[in-house]
């Protein structure tokens, strides 16, 4: 193993966070005055999309520089597969000190996300037991690559929901940012050239922000007494209306408040020892959040521009800060690490022309568009149909629920394919709210160039929209002896 550069790479998560609720986005709210000082020595990228609106696809991408369909995670196969490199793989191996700290229930040794990672905190630490083993770990990924055994795997994620939700709210509700942050300062202090990666939880439903936060942004409001399942809502089992929504901004934005408060007391103690200046720091949201846009809330069953064009700032030593409005992808801070870093990638080689480093950035065919694709929402479709069957709702398999979707973006347009629903288009540059949807409008010259762009990448990326499997099958009788007496340590079967 060769010696680690002196060169730290500090990479940050917002999980849920929409770009138009944060201080250096114009936001009129005080939410991030850690971010708004960072800003000022960063780069703030305005136009940043992410290649999916949840976890685990946007994760991948960040990790290994490749899209949703190229590296294959999705809740349809929810695991990155073996034989796709990371990017804390390549920093490990070339002498690096790697450490990830989530509460996020996809980031973990089973989705194979936490793959190079010396040091992990992450969710299912809080699991009892040998819930971590080898042999569940391994069982995760035979239950996923086989079609009838894909229901179990449902359930497993189900469950880190439900016990995200336990921390989350009551006598729980002080997250474990303040924890993933006290680890990341340790690490920091023991690392010599270190790559830490922190995803902090707090505004991903359900919230409930510490009290101090919940009287600045949401004074009086009960978050018992709001809406904390999107699936109710999406579902049609609830209403929510303009004041609970409000409401809901509130709880959120004091979460938010929480995650900067938390940033402050990582990026001072950086700073206090001497470490800050050597380090590159990326801070960025996998996705955002609708609270009602589109008759949506949540972050599934869409691809609209408060998921996918999300807040990202960049501090590189020696680098300007300063603003940009170039379009960027969240994939290119894979290529952007190992170029600051200057290692050798094990998995995607590195392309400088995808590096926010380098003075080709984007300098390729098609340099100035972003991809985004969302495979069908297997966990939160079945959530969607137990909440609507409980109300005696029947949803429209014909819907935007079960369709599987993809888009072309640049910052004046995007063209969003829909599987089972009709496309979408929106000229950006006259419509960011995407109200009108100009998709089969022959006269604009911008859309069609877009969705041909689109189809281009359908081609390259050559993956078919497949409905082969069941979710609701029986399991049981595919399942090993081993695998059906670790499920029934968790309760999942008797």
């Amino acid at each position: 193993m060769t010696e680690a550069s002196d060169r730290n790479v500090l990479f940050v998560v917002m999980d849920t966070v929409r770009k138009d609720h944060l201080t250096p986005y114009g936001y009129e709210k005080p939410t991030t005055p850690t971010l708004e000082r960072f800003a000022e020595e960063a780069t703030v990228y305005e136009q940043a999309v992410a290649p999916a609106p949840w976890t685990l696809p946007v994760h991948a991408s960040m990790f290994t520089g490749l899209y949703p369909s190229e590296h294959g995670a999705s809740q349809e196969q929810p695991y990155l597969d073996d034989s796709v490199g990371t990017l804390a793989e390549a920093l490990r191996a070339d002498g690096y000190d790697t450490a990830c700290y989530s509460s996020n229930a996809w980031i973990t040794p089973y989705t194979r996300l936490t793959a190079g990672f010396d040091e992990q905190d992450n969710f299912f630490e809080v699991m009892p037991g040998e819930f971590l083993s080898g042999t569940l770990a391994d069982a995760w990924q035979r239950v996923n690559d086989n079609d009838r055994l894909r229901a179990v795997a449902n359930k497993l994620v189900e469950l880190g929901n439900d016990v995200h939700e336990y921390f989350a709210g009551g006598e729980g509700a002080d997250s474990k940012t303040p924890e993933v942050v006290d680890n990341a300062i340790e690490f920091t202090d023991e690392s010599d050239g270190w790559f830490t990666f922190i995803n902090l939880m707090d505004a991903h439903l359900p919230v409930y922000p510490p009290e101090e936060y919940r009287e600045e942004f949401a004074p009086g409001v009960d978050p018992d007494e709001v809406c904390q399942n999107s699936k109710e809502y999406n579902a049609g089992a609830r209403d929510i209306d303009d004041q609970e929504f409000d409401a809901i901004r509130g709880l959120y934005d004091a979460e938010i408040r929480h995650i900067d408060a938390e940033l402050d007391r990582l990026f001072d103690h950086l700073k206090a020892t001497g470490q800050w200046e050597d380090t590159l720091v990326v801070v960025a949201a996998d996705h955002g959040e609708l609270h009602g846009e589109h008759g949506l809330y949540g972050h599934e069953f869409g691809i609209y521009d408060p998921l996918v064009n999300v807040p990202l700032l960049v501090k590189a030593p020696g680098s300007e800060p300063g603003r940009s409005d170039q379009q960027v992808e969240l994939a290119d801070l894979y290529h952007t690490v190992l170029d600051f870093a200057g290692v050798d990638a094990v998995g995607e080689p590195l392309d400088r022309t995808r590096s926010l480093l380098s003075s080709s950035y984007r300098d390729f065919a098609e340099g100035e568009y972003a991809f985004v694709e969302y495979h069908r929402p297997v966990v939160e479709l079945k959530q969607l149909e137990t909440k609507a069957a409980a109300a005696g709702i029947e949803l429209d398999e014909d819907s935007r629920y079960y369709s599987r979707m993809r888009a072309a973006r640049r910052p004046d347009a995007k063209y969003i394919r829909n599987e089972r629903v009709a496309d979408e288009a929106y000229r950006l540059d006259r419509d960011p709210g995407e109200t009108e949807n100009l998709a089969g409008a022959d006269d604009d010259e911008v859309i069609a160039t877009v969705e041909a762009k689109l189809r281009e990448f359908e081609a390259r990326v050559g993956e078919t929209w497949d409905d082969d499997y069941d979710p609701d099958a029986d399991v049981l009788d595919d399942m090993d002896e081993t695998t059906q007496e670790r499920l029934r340590d968790l309760g999942y079967i008797e």
